[in-house]
């Protein structure tokens, strides 16, 4: 039985592919989430945390993210 793999994290480039913004505007908008999250320069940032700052649902980034 095969597994699907999941990730946890979302990247820059996930980011980009999901809002349509530039890769720059991308990882600056992942370390304004960081910031407000609290979370240190080198911590991930999970998909559900980027779904409840966007406010987007999760089922519609999890299509758009590619691994």
């Amino acid at each position: 039985m095969k597994t699907e793999k999941k990730r946890l994290c979302i990247y820059p480039k996930d980011i980009q592919r999901i809002t349509g913004k530039s890769y720059r505007q991308s990882i600056r908008l992942l370390q304004k989430i960081r910031k407000d999250l609290n979370k240190l320069e080198n911590e991930f940032v999970s998909i559900e945390e980027f779904c409840f700052y966007t406010s987007l649902k999760h089922e519609q980034v999890i299509t758009l993210i590619v691994d």
